[in-house]
C-alpha cells in the first residue's frame, strides 16, 4: 500500500506499508531517489511474537511504545527488540 510521497529530499521517495497478517510482521519503508542517491530503508518495523508487540525498528520521532501504552497495551507486553539482550534497561517495558 502506497502511503504518500515523502516531502523530504529533492526527488521522489515513496512510503510503503508492508503488512504480513499471517506471520504478524508489519513495516513501513521509504523507497526512491533523492537526487542521485538511492533511498531504501525500513522506517518502522513491528512483530507480534507470543502475544507481545516487538518494536524492532523506529526511525521516527514518534514515541511508539508510549503511544501503545496510551492506547491500552500493558508495558510488559511491549518488547524493545532494538535493545541489547541482557543489558539493563531504564524503562518499564518487557526485557528480552
Amino acid at each position: 500500500m502506497l502511503l504518500s510521497p515523502s516531502p523530504m529530499g529533492h526527488g521522489s521517495i515513496d512510503c510503503y506499508t508492508i503488512f504480513d497478517t499471517k506471520q504478524d510482521h508489519y513495516q513501513v519503508m521509504n523507497v526512491g531517489w533523492d537526487r542521485h542517491w538511492r533511498v531504501y530503508g525500513c522506517v518502522l518495523h513491528f512483530d507480534i511474537k507470543k502475544g507481545k508487540i516487538w518494536i524492532e525498528q523506529n526511525m521516527t520521532e514518534m514515541r511508539v511504545a508510549q503511544e501503545l501504552v496510551e492506547r491500552g497495551v500493558a508495558k510488559e507486553d511491549i518488547m524493545l527488540g532494538f535493545q541489547t539482550p541482557g543489558m539493563p534497561t531504564y524503562t518499564d517495558y518487557a526485557i528480552i
